[in-house]
């Protein structure tokens, strides 16, 4: 199998998104290095048109034959249920020949070590990798690559691939595409709000459609009352641009990054061919020392192949990242309406560049709002007079509407001829020696750039000694030399011919024919795992599901939980503690020392533990600046630290190993491979996405540690992003974000600025404590940030009342807490995904 591009190979490689295999061919034709695609199963982009079993293993034969590698997405998180499934597939892609898979679920990370050791392992941006304690500790998990986060900025990925501990481990960055507005893997607004989540592939990206900005002052319960809306003239408040670093090409190609990413497995064949046509070309000039500069040709084409205004994005340091006045493509400025005819349907347009419409073309006429542009095709020749067109358009358009044009004939037809070009053959250097007059043919290959490829074959034809017209040289020659319909060029034909031997034509055609299947069958082999290494990884994958059939969890026992809360209090921490909180995660908006040591106090008093939560995201300016913190903070009583992402995890062991670790549903906690895999974690929190079912398998399949928390109350964090949304107001106590519905999803920000959305609607699960018991889950949480002291308080008693009446055993006096908890809560309640599931 191919090994993996790493950084400081030279030219970083270009991989190419293929959603169809109609794109693949389009990516192999542009020049891609690699191209990234999905099986009709646990890809993140469900509704691409993706590849069938036999589909994808074509797909990777045709591009091994032209030596091109391809990575194969299994980054959706994984259910228990799934999980044998999960490693069959895996096996399956391993003996296909696949050069590596791209996870974001680590129980399915440590399943592929375990059952398929060999298969290459990339960390999806979906892990939300981004820091450079996350990276070694992928490299530690056996990953060859990480695809960082989009968020990050040339300078942490720079000091990331410069550490000692990164070595070895190919970075990943996108290069070209949609970016999206939260975190990738840490987005659940799609999830909460229609049940379609991002985490299956199955996002219905709520992101693009429109909102109002809205403030208020709230109640003792923290919600909004009198809710104004703060006055904007753009309502896509969370439509971001897209990404395109094709300007600055040259200062990521001498960077140590070992392969830029082109999204887009959603997009159009034609679309793939251009986007990655330019940046092959542009890469090539580059690393052959060329004066590269961006080419405004080149622009436009990337531009009209689809943007929503291109930004530079968050990795080159660019400001302009949200696009906040429409969400959809842009196209390319063609002019401005000044007429329309209602009796022939017909827009008057001026011209403003030097683009003209011509048959085929898409439209759309602009005004300010979206919602009213008008979109049209061009039909026939339509002729420009003093810089103006007349163009057939269905729907009034006012004048002074902006033209764009949104599809270029042009272009497609330039794509086109992109896929139906000839593909650079693989260049074969063939020799022919005679044996006792039996031609004996052996090719010579380099397909991968790696040792060079020996193909032997003896056919079954013996020559004879020619009667009266023996065959020349030059005929054999010209017999051996023809390569038509397969993917080889015979680059050098030694032919040893002896002379004086006939053969029919035909028969040589023939041998040369099988010679070439020979030649090909052996190109792909060595693409794939030989029959010793396969036969173990059955082995090892049968062993792997037996034991997944049969887990070695302790079948926890019914037990009642105790009651956690976060807050971003001290006055909320007090409150909690009175109410019966056993654990309080105060999660400040500045490393406030003093206020961690005070509450820590006020909570040992109680019997109570305080945990000091720590941001989301967790960037390099966080961790040098809380981790000198955290000796002092264990020294005074402070428990533990609770995080996000697995390298944050490790920075606290690192600094502090005293203090216990806690992990927030960030850590995307689905399955019983991935409870293992955070065992080091005193305690995790179950993936709020958790149907009532699966979240009882985990429990069954689950170990003693770590302990199990589940979310019990409050509006689940739905986004976290770098956008600073929330810091645009400022002085208010509510802020949020009301959506078409009417629907108000509150919005908070962390000490760095950082804008966090939650779900409109408050999770309550207070009458279902009784199968939370059942399942033997060690801990219910209550997310009371941004709710006020009376909230944190309230809300930790009435669930420990619950849980008491759980323990007599008298479920009910549950539909009564259940009805406090409603008269608390913001945007009333639901059972969430425990009660309703996600869409699949």
């Amino acid at each position: 199998m191919l090994h993996d591009h790493q950084q400081g190979s030279g030219s970083p490689e270009l991989l190419a998104p293929a959603g169809s295999p109609e794109a693949l061919a389009a990516a192999v034709a542009a020049g891609a290095d690699a191209v990234y695609l999905a099986g009709r199963r646990f890809g993140a982009r469900h509704y691409a048109a993706n590849f069938s079993g036999e589909e994808l293993r074509s797909a990777v034969d045709y591009a091994h034959l032209r030596g091109v590698r391809v990575y194969v997405t299994v980054n959706t998180l994984i259910r228990d249920a799934e999980l044998p499934d999960v490693a069959r597939y895996l096996l399956w892609l391993y003996e296909s020949g696949v050069d590596a898979v791209l996870v974001q679920d680590t129980g399915v990370a440590s399943l592929a070590r375990e059952a398929v050791p060999d298969l290459p392992l990339h960390a999806s941006t979906q892990m939300a990798i981004h820091n450079r304690e996350g990276v070694v500790r992928a490299a530690r998990e056996g990953f060859s690559r990480v695809v960082l986060a989009r968020e990050l900025t040339l300078s942490e990925i720079e000091d990331i691939a410069a550490d000692a501990g990164t070595q070895g481990i190919g970075i990943e960055v996108f290069a070209h595409g949609a970016l999206c507005y939260c975190y990738s893997g840490q987005c659940l607004l799609s999830s909460v709000i229609g049940g379609r989540s991002g985490n299956r592939g199955m996002c219905a990206q709520p992101c693009r459609k429109p909102y109002r900005l809205v403030t208020a002052g709230t109640d003792d319960f923290g919600r909004p009352k009198d809710l104004r809306v703060v006055p904007a003239e753009d309502r896509y408040l969370l439509s971001t641009r897209d990404l395109s670093v094709y300007p600055r090409l040259d200062l990521l190609a001498r960077t140590p990054v070992a392969s830029l990413k082109i999204e887009g497995r959603m997009r159009s064949a034609g679309y793939v061919a251009t986007v990655t046509g330019i940046y092959r070309r542009a890469l090539d000039a580059i690393a052959a020392g060329e004066a590269w500069s961006p080419s405004r040709e080149d622009m436009r084409d990337l531009a009209l192949a689809f943007n929503r205004e291109f930004t530079e994005g968050y990795i080159l340091g660019a400001r302009d990242i949200m696009a906040r006045d429409r969400p959809g493509n842009r196209g390319v400025p063609l002019g401005t309406a000044i007429g329309y005819d209602p009796r022939r349907q017909e827009a008057a347009v001026r011209l403003t560049g030097d683009l003209a419409p011509r048959s085929g073309d898409g439209l759309a006429f602009c005004t300010d709002d979206p919602e009213e542009d008008v979109g049209a095709v061009v039909r026939g020749a339509p002729a420009v007079r003093r810089g103006i067109v007349r163009l057939s358009v269905p729907a009034p358009v006012a004048v002074g509407a902006r033209v764009f044009l949104t599809r270029s004939a042009d272009l497609e037809e330039r794509a086109k001829r992109v896929m139906e070009k000839p593909l650079q053959p693989l260049p074969l250097d063939v020799t022919v020696a005679w044996e006792d007059g039996t031609p004996c043919l052996e090719a010579v290959i380099d397909p991968t750039g790696g040792e060079p490829l020996r193909v032997r074959y003896r056919p079954d034809l013996r020559m004879e000694p020619a009667r009266s017209r023996p065959l020349t040289g030059e005929q054999i020659a010209e017999q051996f030399g023809k390569t038509g319909g397969t993917p080889f060029a015979i680059r050098n034909l030694d032919l040893r011919y002896p002379g004086g031997l006939f053969a029919p034509l035909g028969e040589l055609n023939r041998v040369r024919r099988t010679f070439l299947e020979r030649v090909k069958e052996a190109v792909l082999a060595a693409r794939r795992p030989g029959p010793d290494a396969v036969q173990p990884a059955r082995e090892r994958t049968g062993a792997a599901i037996a034991g997944m059939e049969r887990p070695a969890g302790s079948h926890r026992k019914p037990r009642l939980p105790s009651v956690s809360v976060y807050t971003d209090t001290l006055e909320g921490a007090k409150a909690a503690v009175r109410g019966g909180a056993r654990t309080v995660y105060l999660e400040p908006c500045t490393p406030a020392t003093r206020g961690l040591l005070e509450e820590a106090a006020a909570c040992r008093e109680e019997g109570a533990d305080l945990v000091w939560k720590w941001p989301s995201i967790t960037r390099r300016d966080f961790i040098d600046a809380a981790t000198p913190l955290l000796p002092s903070l264990y020294d005074a009583g402070v428990r533990g630290v609770m995080v996000s992402g697995m390298g944050a995890a490790d920075a606290v062991r690192r600094a502090e190993p005293r203090l216990a670790l806690f992990g927030a549903a960030g850590l995307n906690l689905w399955n019983h491979r991935t409870a293992a895999e955070l065992a080091p974690l005193l305690r995790c929190t179950a993936s709020p996405e958790l149907p009532a079912d699966d979240l009882a398998a985990l429990a069954e399949s689950f170990g003693s540690t770590p302990e199990l928390e589940v979310l019990v109350q409050g509006n689940i964090e739905a986004m976290v992003t770098e956008d600073r949304l929330a810091t645009t107001v400022s002085g208010e106590e509510f802020l949020g974000l009301q959506d078409g519905r009417n629907r108000v999803f509150p919005l908070r920000c962390d000490g760095e600025g950082r804008t966090y959305i939650a779900n409109a609607v408050e999770t309550c699960l207070i009458d279902r404590l009784p199968r939370i018991a059942g399942m033997g889950i060690d801990a219910v949480a209550i997310d009371a940030r941004g709710r006020g002291a009376r909230y944190a308080g309230d809300m930790a008693r009435l669930y420990r009342a619950g849980i008491d009446a759980v323990g007599r055993r008298e479920p009910g006096v549950l539909p009564g807490l259940k009805d406090e908890v409603k008269q608390r809560a913001l945007g009333g309640i639901t059972g969430g995904h425990f009660v309703r599931g996600i869409e699949e």
